[in-house]
């Protein structure tokens, strides 16, 4: 049997993240969650997650902001925005950041596990490929 997938979710809307979360569990994930930016940040030093869910907006250190930080220290682990506003500039500084993928609130939850499968499926492939490369 497969390993579940490890997924940090990372949005300032409690109750979302919360069904959000359970959704995804039964699903066969393991689920993390964190309300902000700075928490995600202090959280993924000590955690390894294949994908992370993030907010664009939050206070506090926004998604772009977590996002730059995230990719300070890890440049494989894919990004997801899950955002309720689109914001071109938002947006546009979002994708130059490397993340895999954009979805709009309220996402299908078949959509977001679809595009979540995916991204953890692109990550083991470029981490084959980066080990090959090493050789």
């Amino acid at each position: 049997m497969a390993e579940p997938i490890r997924v940090l979710l990372v949005d300032d809307e409690t109750l979302y993240v919360e069904s959000l979360a359970k959704v995804l569990k039964r699903r066969g994930m393991e689920v993390f969650t964190a309300p902000n930016g700075a928490q995600a940040i202090a959280f993924l030093p000590d955690h390894e997650c294949d994908v992370i869910v993030l907010d664009l907006r939050m206070p506090g250190m926004d998604g772009i902001a977590t996002l730059e930080e995230i990719r300070r220290h890890d440049t494989l682990t894919p990004v997801l925005i899950l955002t309720g506003h689109i914001d071109l500039e938002r947006v546009t500084h979002a994708l130059k950041g490397g993340v895999a993928e954009i979805l709009l609130k309220p996402c299908p939850v078949d959509t977001l596990v679809s595009a979540i499968e995916n991204a953890n499926e692109r990550k083991a492939i470029a981490r084959d490929v980066a080990e090959k490369e090493e050789k």
